[in-house]
């Protein structure tokens, strides 16, 4: 059977009309069956009620059991078996398995006893006909009971092929439901893995920028001369203003971080590379802080995802420290080293890390040129990114006091 006819079959099948149409046919089979070859009235009401009672197997199963036992009577009064009652009982043990009214052994137990029942109103019914019929424990008395033993051979077949199609059909609709809380769940990570990488940039991005604008605004009130107070005032507005937008943009990025979020891939469209720092140094120079980049090994392009990663520690750990220690000395050092390690160290000779409360290096809120730990998601951020190239990042106290981020990054097969 090909698989479109398969299709229109299971389609059949599962239309409510179907069982109507199959028990209205097989009623009018069993009315032309007794018009053919009229039974007793016992026989004719099993049969009649076994056929018709299939009509309402599927809106309510547990007529089954009338079904069955319905025609159990019906043959029970005749010995002659009628095609209707043997198709109807079939149709009826699988319904039983397959609506699982009962327990499949018990639905097994109670139809082999009827069974059982029948055949001794048939053995009944063969002495009073004079038919030789040996005494039970005799020779050959075994045999009057192969009637038994084949009904309730058919009878557990069809019960069992019932219960096997509602396994199967319990498998699939639970490999279904599996496969769809897969789909839903790979959504989600990638939703978060996206939201993550957004918030990361954003963090790197506008926190960096915002903040310059904020100290450049300040620095200008104090190092500008000749300033009238309505200037001085535009320029404190633009610093205050500054400083709103951070608050606002910190707010928006704890919206974007899940709890899941942490570790996710970032995102490595084109982005600022090493060749790049030099400018980032400068642009920490024209705000008032004073640093220095220092280069060791020779610069050899590496990828995408590593470049990104380094250019944004650093400017995270510059905006820390213009931050947390203004007005310290800044040195960047960036060794390629080698061994396809590439090292970055960024330290300040600012106050270090404030002993606060917080589980670590840094963990005062607000003070030292370590980020609170409640303050933003900054170190976070930085050991996130080293993480996702296969490297590591460390940060705290300098030996020589200060605060120092030192990254190695691994970026080739040692």
């Amino acid at each position: 059977m090909s698989t479109s006819l398969q299709q229109r079959f299971h389609a059949w099948i599962a239309a409510p009309a179907y069982p109507w149409l199959t028990g209205g046919a097989l009623t009018a089979g069993a009315v032309a069956e007794l018009i053919a070859f009229p039974g007793s009235t016992t026989t004719t009401i099993g049969v009649l009620v076994s056929s018709a009672s299939l009509m309402w197997r599927r809106s309510f199963p547990p007529v089954a059991v009338l079904t069955v036992a319905a025609g159990l009577i019906g043959f029970a009064g005749d010995v002659s078996l009628y095609v209707s009652i043997m198709v109807s009982g079939l149709i009826g043990c699988y319904a039983l398995g397959r609506s699982r009214v009962l327990h499949p052994a018990l639905t097994v137990a109670g139809a082999a006893l009827g069974a059982l029942c029948v055949n001794l109103v048939h053995i009944n019914t063969w002495s009073r006909m004079d038919l030789p019929v040996p005494a039970l424990w005799e020779k050959g008395s075994l045999s009057l009971f192969a009637e038994a033993f084949l009904l309730t051979v058919v009878i557990f077949a069809a019960v069992m092929m019932g219960d096997a199609v509602r396994s199967r059909e319990e498998t699939r609709t639970e490999r279904n439901e599996a496969q769809a809380r897969l789909i839903a769940m790979e959504r989600q990570q990638a939703a978060e893995a996206e939201r993550a990488a957004i918030a990361r940039e954003l963090h790197d991005i506008v926190s960096h920028s915002v903040s310059m604008i904020a100290v450049q605004a300040e620095s200008a009130t104090y190092t500008t001369s000749g300033l009238t107070p309505q200037a001085r005032d535009a320029f404190q507005q633009i610093a205050g203003t500054a400083r709103s937008s951070m608050a606002e943009l910190r707010r928006l990025l704890g919206v974007l971080r899940t709890p899941q979020s942490q570790g996710e891939a970032a995102l490595t469209a084109p982005q600022p590379t090493l060749d790049h720092l030099a400018e980032l140094v400068e642009q920490h120079r024209t705000v008032g802080g004073e640093a220095e980049l220092r280069v060791t090994g020779e610069r050899v392009p590496l990828p995408a995802a590593w470049e990104l990663s380094a250019y944004r520690i650093t400017q995270e750990a510059l905006t820390n420290a213009r931050k947390h220690a203004p007005g310290a000395r800044t040195v960047v050092e960036i060794d390629y080293g080698t061994d396809l390690l590439l090292t970055l160290r960024i330290r300040d000779d600012g106050p270090g890390p404030s002993p606060g409360p917080g589980p670590g290096p840094g963990s005062g809120p607000g003070s030292g040129s370590g980020p609170g730990s409640g303050a933003g998601h900054g170190l976070t951020g930085m050991r996130e990114r080293a993480a996702l190239v296969g490297g590591r990042l460390s940060a705290g106290a300098g030996p020589d006091g200060g605060f120092l981020v030192e990254a190695e990054l691994p970026w080739g097969t040692r």
